[in-house]
């Protein structure tokens, strides 16, 4: 499993420690020193069902810079994926990656209904 983080930020620290309490197994990658490539982006919106805007981080800095809020719904897809993929900052976090789910932000519920089944 493949867990996308930013260290900094308190939500990832809750995620992380809610993987660790739970013993469950996963490789850390820091979301802005390795962000995910837009293939990477693709298969994980594919794989969990979502509407690729639920991969932005809607309430970040750059987000608001960049006026997104306006641009993303006229935005094609591949545009908006490689924008995703050119800053870590973008993407919605944590982002947790198992072979048949991926997880965006973190709501114990959920996790619990796919993690602990």
């Amino acid at each position: 499993m493949l867990f996308v983080w930013y260290p900094p930020c308190s939500t990832c620290q809750k995620a992380k420690q809610w993987l660790d309490d739970h013993g469950i197994a996963y490789e850390a990658r820091h979301i802005k020193t390795q962000n995910p490539s837009a293939e990477e982006l693709r298969a994980w919106q594919a794989r969990s069902g979502l509407r690729l805007k639920r991969f932005f981080n809607t309430s970040g800095q750059r987000y608001r810079e960049l006026a997104l809020k306006e641009k993303l719904p006229a935005m094609p897809q591949d545009e908006q994926l490689a924008l995703l993929a050119s800053d870590g900052m973008l993407v919605k976090r944590p982002v947790l990656a198992g072979e048949d789910f991926v997880l965006v932000g973190f709501r114990p519920a959920e996790w619990e209904t796919v993690l602990l089944k």
